[in-house]
């Protein structure tokens, strides 16, 4: 059964099921019905759950029309389903109607999302009429999220933030197909009561345009470390004053007196602390690179390593699967050659031919595509493909521990099991009834036909 929202503005007392104050938002002024503009006949199926198979798909989409192909994607080493799948129509109103129809239907018992899918990622990486809604209540899914924001225009793309166990973050995002529309959203949802919780709405932010809007914020106070244990109170007081009035200064000591080598400096005007940021970050003295930021609590350095943290794991999972190891390449392949070789497929982000300290080509390479789909398209196409006389191999880059843990897997499983050792001295050993013409002679093993006892008894 599908999560009904409940909506009503902050100080209003009336609630109202599945967005009849939003229905009255609209009706006072909603400017995104322009029809959409991005139809397309290829159609993107996520949130598969890992069982759904490709007949399963092209069996639910062709009763909206005549479907061209299905593909759920895999990967490539275990070809488990990777949760999403593509479904091409000949039609740009069968594709647009199957995206009404059957966007959210349960397969397998979890319900699938259906957008326009687009070869030029450029749409969907722009941001443009992007927003970002925050403090949702925990029972709010895609499909309610969806039905309370497609009120204000045609949506190309709606998600609920999840962990890995499936349960929403308590955020999520709109993508409309105009910047109207999206604006009409924020104003008229923004602030509102969501199932009894204020969201937040409003435009989506990149990190570095977040962290850009964060470096902004003024503040008074100053930390500084890697002092040297010499570095007085009198020292931060000399250096910062060049920069305005300083209201306070301290050096951190231990129990016995002792400098713990870091400070606060505290100004009278924040912008007179933003310059001696500035100035002084990264400067030595003493023999000692000192670090100099804004001063902050316990909890905010905790926010900050947490979202650093977040950011290199994201690189990290985004490297994932766009990445191709290519061997076995002709010496007159260089990157050039290699880049056109792929070019078909996507946008390459960086290609590079492998060479020793001479210069001389190793016969491998690297090319990184924009997407996954993109690299799992060549792939597919350009593995032993003949290219000057030598079939390419190319197989998605790995890190090295990641390569040798899947290595020592396999030899694991490929390893025999020990036999106990031999009292006796090493004899031959042969099959039942002795050797016989043309069988093979074991040494120091048990034979290798040997029946096990049966515990069924005959009668």
């Amino acid at each position: 059964m599908a999560t009904q929202v409940q909506v009503q503005p902050q100080a209003s007392s009336i609630s109202a099921a599945n967005g009849s104050a939003v229905a009255a938002a609209v009706a006072a002024g909603n400017t995104g019905g322009s029809g959409n503009q991005f139809v397309t006949t290829s159609l993107y199926v996520g949130d598969l759950e890992l069982n759904v198979t490709d007949s399963q798909l092209y069996d639910l989409f062709s009763q909206l029309g005549q479907v061209v192909s299905v593909r759920v994607c895999r990967d490539v080493n275990t070809r488990i389903s990777l949760g999403y799948a593509y479904v091409n129509y000949s039609d740009t109103a069968e594709a647009a109607r199957a995206l009404d129809v059957l966007n959210f239907t349960p397969v397998n018992g979890k319900p699938i999302r259906i957008m326009y899918s687009y070869r030029d990622p450029s749409i969907r990486r722009s941001g443009t009429a992007n927003i970002f809604i925050k403090n949702l209540d925990k029972a709010i899914d895609n499909k309610a999220l969806h039905d309370t924001f497609s009120a204000f225009g045609n949506i190309l793309s709606c998600k609920i933030a999840t962990d890995p166990s499936g349960q929403s973050k308590g955020y999520g995002f709109v993508q409309y197909d105009n910047e109207v529309s999206a604006q009409t959203a924020i104003d008229k949802l923004n602030g509102m009561l969501l199932n009894d919780k204020l969201v937040f709405v409003g435009p989506f932010l990149r990190r570095q345009e977040r962290d850009s809007a964060t470096n902004k914020v003024k503040f008074n106070n100053v930390f500084v470390k890697n002092l040297s244990e010499s570095t007085t109170k009198e020292d931060l007081e000399k250096i910062f004053g060049e920069y305005g009035i300083v209201t306070s200064v301290a050096v951190k000591s231990d129990d016995d007196g002792k400098s713990r080598c870091f400070g606060f400096v505290n100004f009278e005007n924040p912008d007179d602390a933003a310059k001696a940021v500035e100035a002084l970050n990264g400067k030595k003295f003493d023999d000692k690179e000192w670090y100099v930021g804004k001063a902050q609590k316990k909890f905010e350095r905790e926010i900050e390593l947490k979202e650093r943290f977040q950011s290199m794991k994201e690189a990290v999972d985004k490297v994932q699967g766009v990445n191709l190891y290519v061997k076995n390449l002709d010496d007159s392949i260089d990157d050039d050659k290699l880049r056109e070789m792929f070019s078909e497929f996507g946008t390459i982000t960086s290609c590079k031919v492998m060479r020793d300290p001479s210069g001389i080509s190793r016969g491998s390479g690297f090319v990184a595509f924009s997407t996954s789909e993109e690299a799992s398209r060549a792939l597919a196409e350009m593995n032993g493909k003949m290219v000057v006389s030598k079939p390419l191999y190319v197989a998605i880059a790995q890190r090295k521990e990641d390569r040798k843990a899947r290595l020592q897997a396999q030899f694991s499983q490929m390893r025999p099991v020990a036999m106990a050792p031999s009292v006796g001295p090493r004899m031959p050993m042969y099959p039942p009834g002795g050797p016989g013409l043309g069988q093979q002679i074991f040494y120091g093993q048990g034979p290798p036909a040997i029946i096990p006892p049966q515990v069924n008894t005959l009668i």
